[in-house]
């Protein structure tokens, strides 16, 4: 697994693909399961928080796989890749990346999933001007059209809030739940670019192994950022008691609680990898036109309301995520006409003999 540097497009494109796949189950099935958690009875935030990345030990199997496979090229391979460097920064963004799993559930635990989803969304906005500013992003007038339409497809459902509050949720609920919903979209809006300029600047090669490993970090530091947060809010010692008196009987809480914490492991892992075998803007753009995706499935299973706003929101989300893959192909196109008037034109041969002339001097 050490030769991911040297794939070909199409290995490239192959393992994007797979990794797409991959965010796209967690970004749907992620805030379906946990707000199952909430609507049956569940109530512990940061235990939930805890969740999304507590399903760490799970890379820890990949891993062991790659080390196995780099064992037997040579003895000396060492069992983890990263240096202190790395280390360091995968651990801020760890934290980062805690603090905005609470914010994350706490919308999840107010709001129903077809608002949160779609309010996340407006994380595309923060993830493209930081991508600009950190990792100088390029943008055409494609990617710019897409992220404007994606981010007022979020907005839109701000003329229609209190219309779908659930049953029993107080106006001062529903609103903090509204804000920081925003607030982790914007905060995950910038942990995105920050992962990039991260592998940027890591100074040692980037390989998919490597990746596996810094999420492997960054989960350990968010989950014990949630851990803190779970001993103050004494979440541990309510969870057996949760657990008893859950809608859907014991057995089925674990059961939500282990698939909550396996689902958003392969969001982030995902996410990281989309990053890797393309950018943060590109890993931004799946996750809002997914998010949409996401309301429809809300709306199928827990029967929550669509209005007008709702509807709207999803036609211009992927209005966008079209705008921008035409993007996407016209760019490659020129690339390639670029490249094939490069390979064709003669003044290049010329100064490859040159220079060849010059190599064979004695």
């Amino acid at each position: 697994m050490e030769d991911e540097t040297c794939t070909t497009p199409a290995m490239k494109n192959t393992f994007l693909f797979l990794n797409s796949l991959i965010l796209a189950v967690g970004i749907c099935g992620g805030p379906l399961v946990m707000r199952l958690y909430f609507i049956r009875g569940g109530a512990r935030i940061w235990f939930s928080s805890w969740l999304e990345t507590g399903g760490w030990p799970i890379i820890l199997l990949p891993l062991l796989i790659s080390y196995m496979h780099r064992r037997r090229s040579t003895t000396e391979a060492k069992p983890f890749l990263m240096k202190p460097r790395l280390f360091m920064a995968a651990a801020v963004i760890g934290v980062l990346t805690g603090l905005d799993d609470y914010l994350y559930a706490y919308g999840v635990a107010k709001l129903p999933v077809s608002t949160s989803s779609l309010l996340t969304a407006t994380q595309l906005a923060f993830t493209a001007v930081f991508a600009f500013l950190l990792v100088k992003q390029k943008f055409t007038a494609y990617s710019v059209n897409a992220v404007v339409v994606l981010t007022v497809a979020a907005v839109v459902l701000g003329l229609h809030t209190n219309g779908d509050r659930p049953a029993g949720e107080t106006n001062k609920d529903y609103w903090l739940g509204f804000v920081m919903t925003l607030l982790g979209a914007a905060l995950y809006g910038s942990i995105l670019p920050l992962v990039e300029l991260m592998y940027k600047k890591a100074k040692q090669e980037m390989t998919y192994t490597l990746v596996m490993e810094i999420q492997l970090v960054i989960s350990i530091f968010a989950t014990a950022f949630c851990t803190v947060g779970m001993l103050i809010n004494n979440d541990f010692q309510a969870i057996s008691r949760e657990a008893q008196k859950y809608e859907l009987g014991e057995a089925k809480y674990y059961l939500v609680v282990v698939w909550n914490a396996i689902i958003w492991q392969g969001f982030f892992l995902g996410v990281i990898g989309v990053i890797f075998y393309s950018s943060s803007l590109l890993s931004g753009i799946f996750i809002a036109v997914l998010l949409p995706i996401t309301e429809l499935l809300a709306v199928l299973f827990y029967h929550e309301k669509f209005q007008a706003e709702k509807g709207i929101a999803l036609f211009l989300s992927l209005w966008g995520f079209i705008y921008y893959f035409i993007g996407e192909i016209e760019d490659k196109k020129k690339k390639k006409k670029n490249d094939n008037e490069k390979s064709n034109n003669p003044c290049n041969d010329q100064t490859a003999e040159t220079h060849l002339a010059i190599d064979q001097i004695p």
